[in-house]
């Protein structure tokens, strides 16, 4: 039988110095009560210290929940992590130098525990090549106090590769939604299967242990085979949490359409309001091809899914989330990750084999800044360091890559009307910038790979070339010029000089059927 605790008592078997490994994605799945009663010892005790936290997704709310609890003076020596996001306290520590702390892709740090279970050194992976987590570049240290190296660059069989060394867990914290008394764990009523299994095998076969938070025990016997996500040989305690430390997201207690138990219907919204957002949507949309298998990243990239429906091609594209999702309609906001009416759902280091493998046909993706080459940042600007997520996995490996943003932030203000668009107040700080701070996304690497990258702004659509960033369309009643003055350098012009179609700013949305 596995041992059914208290919160308090299964947090007692972490040790100062161990690395903890925390599964989840975002603000879902999170083992709140676990992580609680974590920080509730040191606070009591000044123990566990030193700890390192390995934490692929982001774990937290932007309130102090998740793995915020951990951020104390002295408890973690190190986080490895692919965002800091969503908790910014973590965040604040690692720009301070108050901790060691490495930034990797999303994707590598589910496969690293794959790997780490399987017994491998760790993973070999083009993903991250030429960008920050590149040992040529900063290989993934986040600051001045880090300088062990974990990632190196290796060559098999005349190719390149990043390998990133394995890193054994001392205590992995999951979580499901039934337990029997053999620990046995089912997540039916999870909205996610996550990185559980990779995590508790990780741990167990490196000599750690792992606990399991759940909302309920059940007998043993009484669990279906085909409903158990985590075999209870690699687990070691059990603890019931209560509701409140349950929740299936940080934003909601339990919605049955996120676990898949319900099929709502297509709920009817309002039209888009014609704006730069929706314009930038409408652009973006134009690049879809019938049948594609696409990712939507945060902020603009999320109303593409909206503006094919309202073109007439919604149905012509699978909208997929890299936490496992795969068909539907994804969820913004606090529940990102999540999806309604979705086909099917695996777990995230599964779907990032998807991505790795080139099953993208298109990934849109948001946009801080942009170089001249075409390089992307959006992992570090000046004192804001929120990290990469999957967005290295999705945009090296996507077949074409659609990033998506205004020219310029800080105070934007636009009319649109008649098919044109004006600017009534120019924004502060332009995205395109000379050299950008962090390379997240290279421009270099897309070029080796003859990927097609395109980035749309509100009134103007940038195509990466071999002459680097390219302007190639304008919208209808702009000037090139003006565009360009507000860039900072002189990009590439392409000869003709396109524009952005009248429809794509008229208040009716655009029939996309004629281009998707």
């Amino acid at each position: 039988m596995v041992t059914q605790q208290s919160r308090r008592e299964a947090v007692a078997c972490v040790e100062s110095g161990d690395t903890v490994g925390i599964g989840g994605f975002v603000a879902t799945g999170i083992p709140e009560a676990v992580l609680a009663a974590l920080g509730d010892r040191y606070e009591r005790t000044r123990a566990p210290q030193d700890l390192t936290l390995y934490q692929p997704a982001a774990e937290g709310d932007r309130q102090g929940h998740g793995v915020s609890h951990l951020v104390q003076e002295g408890m973690l020596e190190r986080t490895i992590a692919s965002h800091w996001g969503f908790t910014p306290d973590l965040m604040a520590a690692v720009v301070n130098n108050e901790i060691e702390a490495y930034n990797l892709p999303f994707g590598v740090l589910d496969h690293l525990l794959r790997d780490t279970a399987a017994g491998k050194p760790g993973t070999i992976t083009h993903v991250g090549l030429d960008t920050f987590v590149d040992p040529r570049r900063d290989g993934g240290k986040a600051n001045a106090v880090t300088s062990e190296d974990l990632v190196e660059r290796v060559t098999l069989n005349g190719t390149e590769y990043l390998f990133y060394h394995a890193v054994p867990i001392d205590v992995a914290v999951i979580r499901g939604t039934t337990a029997d008394e053999h620990g046995n764990v089912t997540m039916e009523r999870e909205a996610l299967a996550s990185n559980m299994l990779a995590l508790a095998q990780a741990a167990h076969n490196t000599g750690g242990r792992v606990i399991a938070q759940v909302e309920r025990v059940t007998s043993a016997g009484t669990l279906a085979p085909h409903d158990v996500a985590v075999p209870g040989v690699v687990v070691d305690s059990v603890v019931e949490a209560s509701p409140e430390d349950h929740p299936q997201t940080y934003g909601s207690a339990y919605d049955p359409a996120h676990s898949g138990t319900v099929k709502p219907p297509t709920p009817s919204t309002d039209p888009l309001p014609i704006d730069e957002r929706t314009i930038i949507a409408r652009r973006a949309a134009m690049e879809l091809d019938a049948g594609a298998v696409i990712n939507l990243g945060v902020g603009i990239p999320e109303l593409v899914s909206t503006a094919a429906a309202e073109g007439g091609v919604g149905d012509a594209i699978t909208e997929t989330v890299e936490s496992g999702p795969v068909g539907g309609a994804a969820s913004g906001g606090i529940e990102f990750g999540t999806a309604v009416n979705h086909d099917a759902l695996v777990s995230s280091p599964q779907q990032f084999d998807f991505y790795d493998g080139g099953g993208l046909d298109v990934g849109f993706l948001g946009m801080a800044q942009v170089d001249a080459q075409g390089n992307v940042n959006v992992s570090r600007f000046g004192s804001q360091f929120p990290g990469c997520g999957g967005f290295i996995n999705i945009t090296q490996n996507a077949a074409a890559v659609v990033f998506c943003g205004t020219l310029t932030t800080g105070g934007l203000s636009v009319a649109v009307a008649d098919g044109t668009i004006t600017v009534t107040s120019e924004g502060a700080h332009s995205k395109f910038v000379e050299d950008v701070e962090h390379v997240t996304f290279s421009a270099d690497h897309a070029l080796e790979t003859d990927q097609s990258v395109v980035y749309v702004t509100e009134r103007a659509v940038f195509e990466l070339t071999p002459d680097g960033l390219t302007l190639t369309e304008v919208a209808p009643g702009i000037d090139p010029g003006a565009v360009i003055a507000q860039l900072g350098f002189d990009p590439a012009v392409a000869d003709p000089l396109g524009v952005m179609p009248a429809r794509l700013f008229a208040d009716a949305p655009p029939d996309l059927t004629d281009v998707v």
